[in-house]
């Protein structure tokens, strides 16, 4: 049989593999495994088989823990059974996995091994959460490489059937998880032959089936517990020679032979690494650089780490070898060591070899040749245990130095870079790009992404290299042969060209003419380009994008220059591969999509032109200042570094030791990505605030500001004399932050007026126009001047400060708008328990925050606990709260009795008064307090004890206002139980349930909010079952006030909800809908899609306030009136239902018409309910 070489990633090769030797498997999406559940529901939906002749049953769970008991359960009743995932979603399957192992049950959980919430968060890879699993009983194997994944994925399904040991497989979270290569795959029908059907008969006889009835234990009592644990040695004793078994039988088909261990390098050696893991194919390389240099350096590649099997180590340990250097990448914070070295030492024990450990590469860092070089120096040299590489450890002094870059890759390697900009494209098309050349070349192709936090509008830099050699580069490109940027933005604040060979290309995404593109650069660019003669090209791929109707996506135009100047390929073959992918990547979204891309490829072929460049430097770009001089250390030494993707420069010494960051940090960045930006036109303004009111940054903001407060302002400085009712003779100005705005439009979309108020003009433009010295002088301006409005009113809430604001969000996102109006209401008193997902992303990033403060210091404190504890995490903080308030009204009272200064007392019992009031009374009372106490301690007086107390406590004289925020995976899924328990708890919290109807951040799975007919990711063919009314489930408990909104369908409804719940003395649930860039819609009118949301019967707006109840009235309001456009005008709208249309006719119709009755019914159900007719 012909081998079958492809390009894929290393999720795709584990899911081939699973899902070839699997009849069931139970998923939930967690990044970076998400897209193997993706894959295999996928597959399973266009019915591809399995080796068995059968479609595979998927099914997502509501969380890891059920995807968890699903398969303990599919296994005991005799299915083979697998499941995917990382991180935190392992956590959630331990219990179930110590089960899985006590009972024998035979399966392979695949994992994409990724870093553990600590300080923070992280979705990158290191070893974390495998090495908490190594106590469960299953067998763990780890893949180096893609092509390992493939391998040694089908050893393990074979291994634990036979062996009766469940297997954990796992390979780095992202490094290899998401790196493309070229690999072989293994046809399933080499598979089937591999497989041996009598294991799988014993295992099926071993199941639950009442015709053999018999019984799982389900307690043991201490007389026999301990005995029934060591039953299971003889099966451990035995799995690495079954392993070792099956390792052979697959070189025997594919040529490629593993070992338990594996070693590499000269058979001479006197050091040694061993390691696991995607770093021991960048050991590999370096080890094959340095011993053809004379070095006598080798390395150990562990492939099965549970069961160990301490002999096989041994064996391959060359005798010449005099230290070793254990490398593990995880943390065990207190340990004597990490788990393979503790390991290893008891492998090696009696041996006189000197060993040490050290960690590396935790959460992605990088691990290069020269890291590798560096453990064998230090080998060599101190030899300390417990050391790290690959950082500066300015504190405890355990890292070791790093020499220059090796440039370790085979001969002949082409290396490439790509900056991109989340959105464009750019990511997709170097995927294309390494399947077009991986798959229609004899070269090898390797691709790998990295990117920054800021959703669809952040930073992407793809690293592609090809060659006619197998590629081992587990790192980034560091020297590269081509460098693309198509992101004119990052000039001057990247170093873009950075690692560019002598005589390299460089490829530039511009609207400048060739003439003028060189002068655009900034000084150490143009020095770069003339010193190591780089051949530079420009393209306007915006221009061409926004003339074919692509608008930002410039990926199809960026990817035929680079096939058109690599010369990889012929260009016609090229240009026919690139449209052939284009058909395949976007036919799903509609013909229109494919010719658009397809008109793209053709305007690229003629637009693309080569820079002269002239040999000296006459005029250049000026080098953005990024933080301004006053600015503290942490924005200095750690934000600024950052900003310049030089983050891993940053010492121990500047983190912080408990993850707790400064806010108000999101205003510094200034990241000036938007092509396009608003422009106010005054002329035409009828000061509605709406479009401050809607904009998902905080970008556009309106003031009412005294007329003595404009003497010094900007001659651009443009003011109307202020509409609202006022003796102040106030004017009004509407300003637009252009290098914060990311240009999404729907501030324009929004505006009311006949002749619009803003339109979108060049980012340069408006520069050029004086907006930067606009801003700066509105920011110092007085803030909150409400004179003549309401705080309860569009209009008028607007006047109040934004709290959040600059967001890493999509471009139109339709779930910060409400952040940000929670913020304006009730920042300055706000704490925020926020779920894992988007709004933790980029609400909650490292290193900048988009929470603000007001001028007077005060505004949202926020933290993030885990995705499934969000309601009860929150609910603690509520519990804090209330307790430390207590304790404090206990003190006052105390200090009352005792007595104490007058003025003092009188305050104190003002303050009793306002106990339950959070408004400017309130307050003011409270901040008269703190200035009467430092005198009232001073006295020293009977009530001195009370008072220090008081003093503690002070800053909660004012209640807290604590919000849970999180979207509906969260709400609806994984954190529903919490979130149940904490509404049924009758306390004062409110959660803000923001509702795309799918898991957004980790790219668009179904969950329980999705709704009938939708497509999603584990809903191919749409969803076939309806959405959980959350709201009415809230309301049945009759003490929990409920409101659904959707802010573009009516704005008014949505602010008195937000002021209703926080009013309400209890717990309060506004579940918002919200928008997504996962449906495939203009996200420039996500505020009218919500509008046509509300008016099909799509979207219902209610309220359900239970202080209605309490006065007699029907405590249900609905807002919505019936609906007066056909439901599926709004199916038709968005690329998730119109796909299926389009793929699935047959389904869709039935499913449209399923969920229009849905609606239909659900529609009469609450206008009963609202006329008190149920």
């Amino acid at each position: 049989m012909s081998k079958n070489f492809k390009a894929v990633d290393g999720n795709t090769a584990a899911t081939h593999v699973a899902y070839a030797y699997s009849e069931v498997a139970a998923i939930y999406p967690i990044t970076p495994s998400s897209t193997m559940g993706e894959m295999a529901d996928e597959w399973s939906s266009q019915g591809k088989k399995n080796i068995f002749g059968q479609t595979v049953e998927v099914v997502e769970m509501q969380s890891e823990g059920g995807a968890a008991g699903a398969v303990h359960g599919s296994l005991s009743a005799g299915c083979l059974t697998t499941t995917f995932t990382a991180s935190q979603g392992l956590m959630l399957m331990l219990p179930n996995m110590y089960k899985i192992a006590g009972e024998l049950l035979p399966t392979v959980f695949h994992v994409s091994a990724r870093s553990l919430a600590c300080q923070s968060l992280s979705i990158f890879g290191d070893h974390s959460d495998v090495m908490a699993a190594r106590n469960t009983g299953f067998a763990l194997m780890a893949s180096s490489s893609v092509q390992e994944i493939m391998d040694l994925a089908t050893v393990s399904h074979l291994a634990s059937l036979k062996s009766q040991i469940p297997f954990l497989h796992f390979f780095d979270g992202f490094r290899t998880s998401s790196e493309v290569q070229k690999i072989e795959l293994i046809p399933y029908e080499t598979l089937a032959e591999l497989f041996e059907p009598q294991y799988l008969e014993a295992f099926r006889q071993r199941a639950l089936n009442p015709e053999k009835p018999m019984m799982k234990v389900g307690a043991e009592n201490p007389d026999v517990y301990f005995q029934g644990r060591e039953t299971v040695n003889k099966y451990y004793e035995a799995t690495p020679a079954i392993v070792q078994e099956y390792m052979d039988k697959v070189a025997k088909v594919t040529g490629r032979q593993y070992h338990l261990f594996d070693y590499f390098g000269s058979p001479q050696a006197d050091r040694v690494i061993i390691m696991m893991g995607s770093g021991g194919e960048t050991a590999e390389e370096t080890i094959n650089y340095l011993v053809k240099q004379g070095y006598k350096v080798g390395l150990v590649k562990v492939r099965l780490f549970r069961p160990f099997d301490s002999a096989a180590l041994r064996s391959v340990i060359p005798a010449s070898v005099k230290k070793i250097a254990v490398l593990d990448r995880t943390k065990e914070p207190g340990a004597p060591g990490e788990p393979l070295f503790l390991d290893v030492v008891s492998a090696l024990a009696g041996k006189d070899i000197k060993i040490i450990g050290g960690r590396y590469g935790l959460s992605s860092k990088e691990f290069t040749p020269a890291m590798v070089k560096a453990v064998y120096d230090h080998l060599d040299g101190a030899a300390f245990h417990g050391f790290t590489v690959g950082i500066e450890d300015d504190v405890t002094g355990k890292s070791l130095p790093v020499g220059p870059i090796l440039e370790t890759e085979p001969e002949g390697t082409v290396r490439c870079k790509f900056w991109g900009y989340g959105s464009d494209g750019t990511v997709g098309a170097n995927k294309n790009s390494i399947t077009i050349i991986g798959d229609n070349t004899d070269l090898y192709a390797q691709g790998y992404f990295e990117y920054d936090s800021k959703k669809s509008g952040g930073v992407t830099i793809s690293h592609l290299r090809f060659g006619k050699h197998p590629i081992k580069s587990e790192y980034l490109v560091n020297i590269a042969d081509f460098i693309a940027l198509h992101k004119p933005a990052y000039i001057g604040r990247y170093d873009v060209l950075e690692g560019i060979r002598p005589g390299g290309v460089f490829l530039l995404n511009s609207s400048w003419k060739k003439e003028e593109v060189f002068e655009h650069l900034t000084e150490d660019l143009q020095r770069t380009i003339i010193d190591k003669k780089i051949k530079v090209y420009n393209i306007d791929a915006f221009k061409i994008a926004q003339e074919v109707g692509l608008k930002n996506r410039i990926n199809t135009i960026m990817q035929v220059c680079f096939f058109k100047i690599s010369g990889v390929l012929p260009e016609a073959e090229a240009i026919d591969l690139i449209k052939k992918a284009i058909y395949k990547s976007y036919h799903k979204k509609g013909d229109d999509v494919v010719k658009m891309n397809m008109a793209a490829v053709d305007r690229a072929l003629e637009a693309l032109e080569e820079v002269p460049i002239p040999d000296k430097i006459i005029k250049s770009a000026p080098v953005p200042k990024l933080i301004p001089d006053e600015a503290d250390d942490f924005a200095r030494k750690v934000i600024e570094p950052i900003m310049h993707f030089k983050g891993n420069s940053i010492p121990v010494s500047s983190m912080p030791d408990d993850g707790r960051i400064p806010t108000n940090t999101a205003k510094l960045e200034k990241r000036g990505v938007a092509e396009l930006v608003p422009r106010w036109l005054p002329e035409n303004c009828i000061q509605c605030n709406q479009c401050s009111f809607v904009c998902p940054h905080a970008a556009i903001r309106p003031k009412q500001i005294l007329p003595a407060d404009l003497e010094k302002a900007p001659a651009k400085f443009t003011t109307l004399v202020s509409n609202s009712r006022n003796d102040k003779n106030l004017r009004y100005r509407l300003q637009v932050y252009i290098e914060d705005c990311v240009g999404c439009g729907v501030c324009v979309e929004t505006c009311p007026t006949k002749e619009k108020s803003l339109v979108m003009v060049p980012l340069e433009e408006e520069r050029a126009a004086g907006e930067n010295e606009n801003v700066e002088f509105f920011e110092k301006l007085p803030d909150s001047w409400l004179d003549g409005n309401k705080i309860e009113t569009i209009k008028g809430s607007q006047f109040l400060t934004p709290l959040f604001e600059f967001s890493g969000a999509c471009a139109g996102c339709g779930e910060t708008p409400y952040i940000k109006l929670a913020t304006q209401l009730f920042g300055d008193r706000m704490i925020i328990a926020n779920a894992t997902g988007c709004s933790s992303i980029y609400g909650g990033t490292f290193p900048v925050s988009p929470y603000a403060k007001n001028k007077e210091g005060k505004g949202p404190s926020w933290a993030n606990s885990l995705f499934e504890d969000n309601a009860e995490y929150g609910f603690g903080m509520r519990l804090a709260v209330d307790t430390i308030r207590r304790q404090l009204l206990a003190n006052m009272n105390a200090a009352i009795t005792a007595g104490t200064q007058p003025e003092l007392m009188d305050a104190f019992q003002k303050m009793k008064e306002l106990w339950n009031d959070r408004g400017d009374q309130a307050k003011m009372t409270a901040e008269y307090i703190q200035k009467l106490l430092p005198a009232a301690l001073a006295r020293k007086d009977a009530a001195y004890p009370y008072l220090t107390k008081v003093a503690e406590f002070q800053d909660y004289f004012v209640d807290k206002s604590i919000w849970c925020l999180g979207g509906d995976g969260w709400a609806y899924d994984i954190g529903y139980g919490g979130l149940d328990h904490v509404i049924a708890m009758n306390r004062n919290v409110n959660l803000l349930v923001l509702d795309t109807e799918v898991y957004s951040n980790t790219g668009g799975q179904a969950s329980k909010a999705t709704p009938t007919g939708s497509r999603a990711k584990f809903a191919s063919s749409g969803k076939k079952t309806g959405k959980k009314d959350l709201g009415r489930m809230a309301m049945s408990y009759g003490y929990v006030y409920v409101a659904s909104v959707a802010m573009g369908a009516n704005m008014n409804q949505c602010l008195r909800a937000f002021m209703e719940a926080e009013a309400y003395e209890g717990p309060s649930l506004i579940i918002a809908y919200s928008p997504c860039i996962n449906h495939g819609i203009d996200m420039s009118k996500s505020q009218q899609e919500e509008k046509l949301a509300v008016d099909t019967g799509y979207w219902i707006l209610y309220r359900y306030n239970p202080q209605l109840a309490k006065e007699g009235k029907n405590p249900f309001i609905l807002d919505s009136k019936e609906p007066k456009l056909d439901y599926e005008t709004f199916l038709k709208n968005e690329i998730r239902y119109r796909s299926v249309l389009q793929d699935y006719p047959e389904i869709a119709t039935q499913l449209f018409a399923q969920a229009k009755e849905e609606a239909r019914r659900r529609f009469i159900y609450y206008k009963k309910l609202a006329e008190g007719s149920l």
